[in-house]
């Protein structure tokens, strides 16, 4: 081919859209930091906002102006956002991105917290507890997406985990056999999944529902018929310990988070890399994916595509059921009717906003659990803002996503697809 062709070629070429994913997130940025300098620091009083490392006001780590502070913020959200605009370090624009959403949150929690104190650790490790269930649920549900299958029966998943850890534990005595039956009682929702809907190629959504609501009925029957009335023999499960990791656990906000914590916090986050590694570094990982976004392609080269997506079924009904213990064998200590409440909902919510990535999901899930956390928080000191603003941020935040007015979100290809053998 002729150079005179190549160049012609590449004046062909098509250009790059003005409105781009990210030029369309640093409005967004610059919009929300020009709100946050201007109200929030109208609102925000002169005293300090006291960010602490112990339960009272002494020890702060961080205290500033809560005027000062909000403005400030609020500037360097703008000042981020114009950098992911104007394609800055354009290599670095997710990093533009995390310190844009960052100084606005600061900028709020200064409008908020002045006059008064936020306890670091105490805010950190209610925002990892309350995301650890949405981790696992999140977990399994990428699991299933990628190789083709949607996951809709996660509540389901949960709460059969949940109600199997009680049982077991309590008739057992032991913890460790409630955490094992709440994988096995998530792997049987998850079999029943898989069947209906890669053997028998019933809609997926459907199935998921269906199932969600199998669980809710047999647990809350059984619960009433052999728990409620029977409680000391078949619903007091032992409690799942907490470790410490000497040197460790003494880091400043971290340390009593991540080295001061049940076996379900380092399960999670050692899922998340796991999952994450698997899925882009080895051959599962590699046939999960093909499967998942062309099985007629994947087949013609070998790979089983029903088995890979049932192999990924029941291992992602084995992280749902472990994140349905978490309910009864650590928040709670008993099984109780729909103990849940949307729980694997939120998780499925999660995935969708974090694309379908165990990164992303397990970033979503923390987003969601920092809400509810936050919710709390300003309820405890009067704040005007309304804690259902805030927990229904996480919800807004995923429709944004959905809608594509960020950038477009998509799931594999074949996700949700029956796949029949030609």
């Amino acid at each position: 081919m002729s150079t005179a062709t190549v160049e012609d070629l590449a004046e062909v070429t098509a250009p790059e859209p003005f409105w781009t994913r990210y030029r369309r997130l640093g409005l967004a940025l610059i919009l929300l930091g020009g709100l946050a300098a201007v109200v929030f620091g109208a609102l925000a009083t002169s005293e300090d906002a006291r960010f602490t490392l112990t339960e009272n006001a002494e020890g702060a780590a961080l205290a500033i102006d809560g005027r000062f502070g909000a403005v400030l913020f609020g500037v360097l959200t703008v000042a981020a956002g114009g950098a992911l605009f104007a394609g800055v370090l354009k290599r670095h624009a997710n990093v533009w991105l995390s310190l844009g959403i960052l100084t606005f949150v600061l900028s709020f929690l200064c409008w908020q917290v002045a006059g008064e104190f936020m306890p670091l650790v105490d805010t950190t490790d209610g925002t990892l507890q309350l995301a650890l269930p949405l981790i696992l649920g999140a977990l399994a549900g990428v699991l299933g997406e990628r190789s083709g299958v949607v996951n809709v029966a996660i509540e389901g998943q949960f709460l059969m985990g949940a109600f199997a850890g009680a049982l077991v534990g309590t008739m057992a005595g032991s913890v460790w056999a409630g955490l094992i039956s709440a994988a096995v009682g998530g792997v049987i929702i998850a079999a029943i999944l898989a069947v209906l809907s890669i053997r028998y190629l019933v809609d997926q959504t459907v199935v998921g529902m269906v199932l969600n609501l199998f669980a809710l009925g047999i647990t809350g029957f059984l619960y009433e018929r052999l728990m409620q009335p029977n409680a000391q023999t078949y619903n007091q499960p032992p409690q799942m310990p907490e470790w410490r990791v000497p040197g460790l656990a003494d880091i400043p906000v971290v340390g009593p988070v991540l080295f001061e914590a049940n076996l379900l916090v380092w399960l999670a986050l050692g899922l998340v890399i796991v999952i994450h590694f698997g899925l882009s570094r080895t051959r599962w990982g590699l046939r999960t994916r093909a499967v998942g976004e062309h099985p007629t392609a994947a087949d013609t080269v070998g790979i089983r595509v029903r088995g890979l997506r049932y192999l990924n079924v029941l291992l992602g009904g084995v992280v749902a059921g472990i994140g349905g213990a978490y309910f009864t064998l650590v928040a709670t200590g008993s099984f109780t009717k729909n103990m849940t409440a949307g729980a694997g909902f939120i998780a499925l919510a999660a995935l969708i906003f974090g694309r379908f990535t165990p990164i992303g999901a397990f970033g979503a899930a923390l987003f969601f659990g920092f809400a509810q956390k936050l919710a709390t928080y300003l309820s405890a000191i009067d704040s005007p803002v309304p804690s259902q603003f805030l927990n229904m941020l996480p919800y807004l935040a995923t429709l944004i996503a959905v809608a594509g007015l960020v950038g477009r979100v998509r799931g594999p290809a074949a996700s949700g697809q029956p796949y029949i053998k030609s």
